[in-house]
């Protein structure tokens, strides 16, 4: 990673790929030990004699771990760097996998997903950050290939439970811990690059580097209030499908729980897909259209859902996610411009809203479940994406220049 820094010729406009390609192996490796949280779902409720409130107060307390943190971290570090603070949010992680594959009680398995929770509140704002900085001004392309490895990581996370965990228990959990150890190594080369490039920057790149929004500050807090109600929208329905997709399977076509696994792998590896488009298209035909087309746009797939054969609903969710994942890129780097020069604050903020929303959801969901089904979950939060229509009020913004 220092090779590129030092080498002869080196610009802030060149996008190095060779650091994005690191943060995104580490945001893989960091989802995907969260996403083995979630697929072992229906284990720690058989094993822990759990409801689906239980289950949701699960992913609550990791959610709103990570939400609270995270706009904090991202405005202490816009002032006070931490290259190193990557690396050592992790090792929260790793002790968080240890306490859930040896807990005894639901206590303990809360404290775990706090723990992985807090983890990922540090993770996220700044390696975003990192993801800006390399990103020579492709700022669309470098959050997608930053947040592709957080959904491929997802998506490989429940066939690891499926292949591994399963048969092998819960305890099979902690040989895991050992890709967190490898993240950290990872990481701290990344704050090592990135220590050697903020020491190279010079005064001329650091005044010219924070251009104000030409939009004023009412309409800066309208675009951001709007974009918030359109995570709520993304997040609260993606909820549904992280936290319940393998039981809605279960109970409406009678799936075994390792056959349920498969499906969400394929919606997750969708939703990878989708994350991957959604960046580079928004830098080439603007972020607010991508942003109205995949809220929007799968209002149609989500309202059929409910009342479709497995067959289609394999078809569906995969186009749920595929078109819906596309928007986070857009939505956060069209933040970042509203606010230049409050990176870590921005994308802190929207990443813990993101997790919130997703932590209220999944908690929410959990209750309306029990009450009265789980597939009633899906019928009511088929309407969510009608929220997509509050894009056609976004501003119209110009890109502007990086932190």
């Amino acid at each position: 990673m220092g090779s590129t820094q030092n080498a002869p010729g080196y610009s802030p406009d060149i996008t190095v790929f060779k650091v994005l390609g690191a943060i995104s192996l580490s945001h893989f490796l960091n989802d995907m030990l969260q996403s083995l949280i979630l697929a072992i779902y229906p284990l720690l409720k058989s094993t822990f004699s759990l409801s689906f409130a239980q289950i949701g107060l699960i992913t609550l307390t990791y959610q709103i771990t990570a939400s609270v943190f995270q706009p904090l971290v991202g405005y202490y570090t816009d002032r006070h760097p931490k290259p190193y603070s990557l690396s050592i949010g992790m090792g929260g992680t790793l002790i968080g996998i240890l306490v859930v594959a040896s807990a005894q009680s639901y206590m303990v398995l809360l404290i775990g997903a706090a723990l992985i929770g807090s983890g990922s509140s540090i993770f996220h704002p700044e390696s975003s950050r990192v993801a800006r900085i390399a990103s020579g001004g492709r700022y669309g392309l470098a959050q997608s290939i930053f947040q592709v490895g957080g959904n491929a990581g997802s998506a490989t996370g429940p066939l690891l439970a499926a292949w591994l965990i399963f048969p092998g228990g819960r305890s099979t959990l902690a040989w895991f811990s050992l890709a967190a150890l490898v993240a950290m190594l990872v990481l701290w080369q990344i704050g090592s690059w990135r220590k050697r490039r903020e020491l190279r920057r010079d005064r001329r790149t650091k005044s010219a580097g924070h251009d104000e929004t030409a939009l004023p500050s009412r309409s800066v807090a309208g675009a951001i209030v709007i974009l918030l109600i359109l995570i709520f929208s993304k997040f609260f329905y993606l909820a549904s499908l992280n936290s319940y997709y393998t039981f809605y399977l279960i109970t409406k076509f009678h799936l075994s729980a390792q056959s349920a696994q498969i499906y969400l792998f394929l919606f997750l590896f969708s939703v990878a897909a989708g994350t991957l488009l959604g960046g580079p298209v928004g830098d080439k035909i603007g972020r607010k259209r991508v942003i109205w087309a995949s809220i929007l746009g799968v209002a149609p797939f989500t309202l059929v859902l409910p009342y479709v054969s497995l067959a289609w609903t394999a078809v569906l969710t995969f186009i749920i996610g595929l078109v819906l994942a596309s928007a986070f890129s857009a939505i956060l780097v069209f933040a970042q411009e509203l606010l230049p020069g409050k990176i870590g604050m921005v994308s802190g903020l929207f990443f813990g809203f993101a997790f919130g929303m997703a932590g209220i959801g999944a908690a929410v969901l959990g209750r309306i479940a029990d009450a009265s089904g789980i597939e009633y979950v899906y019928r009511i939060c088929a309407f969510l994406p009608l929220l997509g229509l509050f894009a056609a009020f976004l501003p119209d913004i110009r890109r502007r220049s990086m932190v």
